[in-house]
């Protein structure tokens, strides 16, 4: 795969996981120059993956699920793929675990379908489809607010009913994770319902995109020292190799 083509794929991550990025961000965040990024985002809105907004861009109205599948995790993204593969293969038959919405965990949660025995609890609509395909599975799902892109339901009831279970595994997903090692979320819902996953996990383990690294939002879930494992994609910048050996926290890529 091409410089380009691997900038294009994280491009369409992040954009998913920030719904609007600006030009500058954009080409700090690749280093490389803004005629370089408004040049990526011209050829993915060509191919009607983007929107192109003046400084920036996002995005396009009505396409929340293929949104949700360019982000990793979907079944657009082969990265994906091999972090849910990875994940699933430290989740044993008999287990019970609980998922956060997102493209990424929806990776997880169909690498698990031919686990035996499982019980799941989640927040996401999708996943609970994905879930049902294995008859074995019991699938339990939270109650609130449905957010459209990417079915994730939020808000008060989702938080207090995640809480009522002690899972065996908390498989989380954020869209940031800062320089100091905070994990992130775009709003306190978010936040509450990926708390409440810590909270109420023996295990947790973080599957994330490499590109959200560095990346920023305003919502503080936990520390990345209360993970018990990180699974991304490589490459991955060896500061951030050294931040996950700092906190105590293995560092799974593939």
């Amino acid at each position: 795969m091409s410089k380009t083509a691997v900038r294009h794929e994280a491009l369409l991550l992040l954009l998913s996981a920030r719904g609007y990025v600006s030009i500058d961000e954009l080409a700090a965040h690749f280093d490389v120059t803004a005629q370089t990024v408004r040049k990526d985002i011209n050829a993915l809105a060509r191919e009607g993956k983007v929107v192109r907004f003046h400084g920036g861009a996002g995005f396009p109205a009505g396409v929340g699920r293929q949104a949700g599948d360019m982000r990793i995790g979907g079944r657009s993204s082969d990265a994906g793929c091999r972090i849910g593969a990875l994940v699933a293969g430290r989740i044993p038959a008999g287990a019970s675990v609980c998922i956060n919405s997102g493209p990424t965990q929806e990776s997880v949660a169909r690498a698990l379908l031919k686990r035996r025995k499982l019980r799941v609890i989640t927040n996401s609509l999708p996943i609970a489809q994905i879930c049902s395909d294995n008859s074995e599975c019991e699938v339990w799902v939270a109650g609130g607010v449905m957010r459209r892109g990417d079915g994730g339901v939020f808000g008060g009831g989702a938080e207090g009913f995640i809480r009522e279970f002690k899972a065996d595994y908390g498989i989380l997903g954020v869209p940031c994770i800062d320089e100091d090692g905070n994990l992130l979320e775009q709003d306190l819902h978010r936040a509450a319902v990926a708390k409440a996953i810590i909270e109420s996990s023996r295990f947790v383990f973080l599957a994330v995109a490499a590109s959200c690294f560095g990346s920023s939002a305003v919502a503080r879930v936990a520390h990345l020292s209360s993970i018990q494992a990180v699974f991304s994609n490589a490459p991955l910048d060896d500061r951030w190799k050294k931040l996950a050996d700092a906190a105590g926290t293995p560092l799974h890529l593939v």
